[in-house]
C-alpha cells in the first residue's frame, strides 16, 4: 500500500492511496479458496472445484467484495498511520482500476481541531437565586382550588349565564344526518370554558332548565376529523339542569383531596415544586452564560462538514415549522439572511460541542449505564401505556440511546467546569429570574422557534360537540 498526502489545508487532508494489483489478486484468490470449501457444483466434490472455474463463476462478485474490504481496511490504516482524528467519515473516490491493474483512490477527510481549554478558574459568573414568595404559593393553591371547584343546583329558577354548568342531552347532525359520536346524554358543560367548538356554548347562555335549543356551528377547517372539518352542523340540545359553581374551601380537607395530610403540607409541597422550577430556570441561565463565556474564550477552526450537517438539521427544522405554520413565519428577513444566521448558530453548536467533548474526554467524564437507564425510564413515562414499546425501541436503536446519553454527558461536563469557575449567588426577584435576555448572543435565543402546539380534536362527547383542546407536546 502506498499513501501520498496531496493536500493539507487547515482541517482538510487529502491522500492518494494505491493498492498494488498483486495485493488485490492475492486477496481475490484467498477469498476464492475460502469459498471453494463450501461451494457445490455438479460434477465436483466439495473443495475440488478448479481455481479457473471458481474464478470464472465467482470472480466478479468476489472482486467487488474484496475491493470494498480493501478500501475500508487501507483507508483505516492510512488514518491510523497518519495519526488522524476524523471529524466525519472520509470521502472515498476511486481514481483508476482495471483487471490486473493497481487500485488507486483518493481519500479526503476533515480532522478534529487541536483544542486547548482555557483556565476555567478565571471564569467569574453569577447564579441568579430567587426565593419562592408566600404570595406565589397562595396564588398557586388558589388556582388549584379553582380547578377543583364543584357545582351545585341553582337555588331558584333563572336563565343560565356564563360560568354556569348546564346539564345537557345533545344530538348533532350534518345535512340532516346524525354523525358518529355527535351525541351525548347528561353531559356537564361549563359555559364559557371553551370546551366545545366556537359558538356552541354562547348559544346556550340565557337558556332555562327544560328548554330545547337548536345550536348551529361550523367545524374548523383544521378540525381533527376530515369528515367534519369545515362542515356546518346542527345540534339539538335539551337543557336538563342548570348548576352554579361553588367555591372550594381551602383547608385541610381540600389538601387531602390532593394527597396531602394538611394545608400546611400542601403549601410545603407547592413551595418545594416551585423552588425546583426556579432552580431549573436559574440553572438554564447560568449554563447559557457559561456557554457564552466558553465561546468567547476559545478560538479554533471548526470542521466545515460538521457545520454543514448541523446547519442542514437546523434549516430542515425551520422549514418544517414554516410549512406547518406559515402564518407564524418571520417575513422580515430573506431566506439568505436567515440561512446566514442559522449557519452561525450551527457553527456555535459544533464549536461548543467539540469543546465540551474535549473537556469531558480529557478529564475522563463518563455517563454510567444507570444514568442512561434512568433517562430512558423518564422518557418512556411520557407515553403512558406504551412504556415497554418505547424502552424496546430505544434499546434496539443505538442512535436513539446516544440521544439519551449526549445531554447527560453535556450536563456533567458543565458541572465539572462550574466547579472550577468562580460562581457567585445573587438574590433576585422572580420577575428578574424569568426575564429573557435582551441580546441574542446565546444559542438558546437564536435557534429556530419551536413548533407551536397544534390543536387536536378529542373523541366522544367533547370532540363530537366540538372540543378543541391543545395537545401539550414538549419541544426542545
Amino acid at each position: 500500500m502506498q499513501v501520498v498526502e496531496i493536500k493539507n489545508d487547515g482541517l482538510l487532508r487529502e491522500y492518494t492511496i494505491t493498492l498494488l494489483a498483486a495485493e488485490i489478486e492475492d486477496r481475490v484468490n484467498t477469498r476464492l479458496d475460502e469459498l471453494r470449501k463450501t461451494v457445490r457444483l455438479p460434477g465436483f466434490r466439495p473443495g475440488k472445484i478448479p481455481s479457473t472455474l471458481m474464478k470464472q463463476r465467482f470472480g466478479q462478485s468476489v472482486m467487488g467484495e474484496v475491493l470494498e474490504q480493501a478500501v475500508s481496511e487501507s483507508s483505516q490504516k492510512a488514518i491510523e498511520e497518519n495519526t488522524l482524528r476524523p471529524a466525519m467519515q472520509p470521502n472515498i473516490e476511486i481514481k483508476s482500476f482495471g483487471d490486473g491493474e493497481d487500485l488507486e483512490y483518493s481519500m479526503s477527510i476533515e480532522v478534529m481541531p487541536d483544542i486547548t481549554p482555557m483556565d476555567f478558574s478565571k471564569i467569574e459568573i453569577e447564579r441568579l437565586v430567587a426565593e419562592v414568595p408566600d404570595s406565589a404559593v397562595d396564588e398557586t393553591i388558589e388556582r388549584l382550588a379553582q380547578q377543583y371547584r364543584s357545582s351545585e343546583p341553582i337555588k331558584r329558577a333563572r336563565k343560565s349565564r356564563k360560568g354556569d354548568v348546564v346539564v345537557i342531552d345533545f344530538k348533532g347532525s350534518i345535512d340532516g344526518i346524525e354523525f358518529e359520536g355527535g351525541s351525548g346524554e347528561g353531559h356537564n358543560l361549563e359555559l364559557g370554558a371553551n370546551q366545545f367548538i366556537e359558538g356552541f356554548e354562547e348559544q346556550l347562555i340565557g337558556s332555562k332548565a327544560g328548554d330545547s335549543v337548536t345550536v348551529n356551528v361550523t367545524f374548523p377547517e383544521e378540525y381533527g376529523s376530515a369528515e367534519l372539518a369545515g362542515k356546518d352542523a346542527v345540534f339539538a340540545v335539551d337543557v336538563k339542569e342548570i348548576r352554579e359553581m361553588a367555591d372550594t374551601v381551602i383547608d385541610d380537607e381540600f389538601a387531602k383531596t390532593l394527597g396531602q395530610e394538611s394545608l400546611d403540607d400542601l403549601k410545603k409541597a407547592v413551595r418545594e415544586r416551585m423552588g425546583q422550577d426556579y432552580a431549573g430556570m436559574s440553572r438554564e441561565k447560568l449554563k447559557r452564560e457559561l456557554l457564552d463565556r466558553l465561546e468567547k474564550g476559545h478560538e479554533f477552526e471548526v470542521p466545515p462538514g460538521m457545520v454543514d450537517a448541523e446547519f442542514e438539521t437546523i434549516w430542515s427544522q425551520f422549514e418544517e415549522m414554516r410549512k406547518e405554520n406559515p402564518d407564524q413565519a418571520d417575513e422580515s428577513k430573506t431566506d439568505d439572511e436567515l440561512k446566514e444566521e442559522y449557519r452561525l448558530i450551527g457553527k456555535r453548536r459544533v464549536q461548543l460541542g467539540l469543546l465540551l467533548s474535549e473537556v469531558g474526554t480529557t478529564n475522563k467524564i463518563e455517563v454510567t449505564a444507570e444514568e442512561v437507564n434512568r433517562s430512558l425510564v423518564q422518557q418512556a413515562q411520557r407515553y403512558p401505556g406504551q412504556e415497554q414499546q418505547i424502552i424496546k425501541m430505544y434499546q434496539e436503536n443505538q442512535q436513539a440511546m446516544a440521544s439519551l446519553r449526549a445531554p447527560i454527558f453535556e450536563e456533567k461536563v458543565v458541572d465539572f467546569i462550574l466547579e472550577m469557575a468562580k460562581v457567585t449567588d445573587r438574590a433576585v426577584s422572580v420577575e428578574e429570574l424569568m426575564q429573557e435576555p435582551e441580546t441574542e448572543a446565546s444559542e438558546e435565543t437564536k435557534k429556530p422557534a419551536a413548533k407551536p402546539k397544534r390543536k387536536r380534536a378529542t373523541k366522544a362527547k367533547k370532540a363530537d360537540a366540538g372540543t378543541d383542546k391543545d395537545d401539550t407536546e414538549e419541544t426542545t
